[in-house]
């Protein structure tokens, strides 16, 4: 959901050309590539980029090309302009929805977020204002999170007479712990971007002018290791999350076998003894 009245002073968000190859049009999102980085951007700025069905669903598309685009290492998403991140759902198409309607537009937007969550790729939000209800939840699906100093996060659902229905209830526990979560969900509560930080909601806050530099930086750094045994990495934990300890340790060992016989281990582990640089090659 998105104040009436609140107003920001970050930088717009500003990603680089892209490349001749760049992939798709779509209504409400754009979707660029450079080199092995793609840029989703939610561009909806006189709505402070509010959560729609077509956005949604252009979220999906790119998202679904990124995944299968070999090419790629990494996805950077952020929001259009200089006020907003993702502001929440959009309430003049959520006003009119009803019971079953709510429940299918809920798991439809969850499907979206666990499709971010599980990219086999690192996706990094770049939080460059508000970040609320749906938004939050949107960066929360994301591997890293870098927030401007300016960002505001919240998950104000009740305020509406709803619950948060793309994942809130349950990436926030997991992420800030279950005393916090709940204090921000039934409290409807915004907090700063420093906030966010100290309770893990946010990886890091940089200066608006940083924003997508930073991000690239570390993106480039993931890609510069071997490609399998970051999807791998990123499988184990996510799993992992989801059982015992014991299950998840079993579940390492099983990807850690997996890692064993790729060609990329030989690579890393002849470059170290040789003193080199690897070649990776996701093999």
């Amino acid at each position: 959901m998105a104040p009436a009245t609140a107003t920001l002073t970050s930088s717009p968000a500003v990603v680089p050309a892209a490349s001749p190859a760049a992939a798709l049009t779509l209504a409400n999102v754009l979707y660029e590539k450079k080199g092995a980085i793609a840029y989703v951007t939610v561009n909806r700025p006189k709505v402070l980029n509010a959560l729609n069905t077509p956005t949604w669903k252009d979220l999906r598309t790119a998202f679904e090309d990124a995944r299968d685009d070999t090419s790629l290492r990494g996805v950077i998403l952020t929001g259009a302009g200089n006020r907003a991140f993702i502001a929440g759902a959009d309430i003049s198409e959520l006003a009119h929805v009803a019971a079953f309607e709510a429940e299918q537009s809920s798991r439809f937007g969850q499907d979206v977020l666990d499709l971010i969550e599980n990219l086999g790729k690192p996706v990094v939000a770049a939080i460059n204002g508000f970040a609320l209800g749906g938004g939050c939840e949107t960066a929360m699906a994301c591997t890293i999170r870098l927030a401007v100093e300016t960002a505001k996060f919240g998950q104000p659902e009740v305020t509406l007479g709803l619950v948060p229905g793309g994942g809130g209830t349950q990436r926030l526990p997991r992420l800030v712990g279950k005393g916090r979560a709940l204090q921000l969900i039934l409290s409807r509560e915004m907090i700063s971007a420093q906030e966010a930080l100290r309770i893990g909601l946010v990886n890091e806050v940089v200066p608006a002018a940083d924003l997508i530099t930073r991000a690239e930086a570390i993106l480039n750094k993931i890609a510069s290791n071997a490609p399998i045994a970051v999807k791998f990495a990123l499988e184990a934990a996510n799993k992992g999350l989801d059982t015992t300890q014991g299950e998840g340790l079993l579940l390492e060992a099983s990807y850690f076998g997996l890692c064993a016989a790729t060609e990329d281990k030989k690579e890393g582990t002849s470059a170290f003894l040789e003193k080199r640089a690897p070649r990776f090659q996701g093999r």
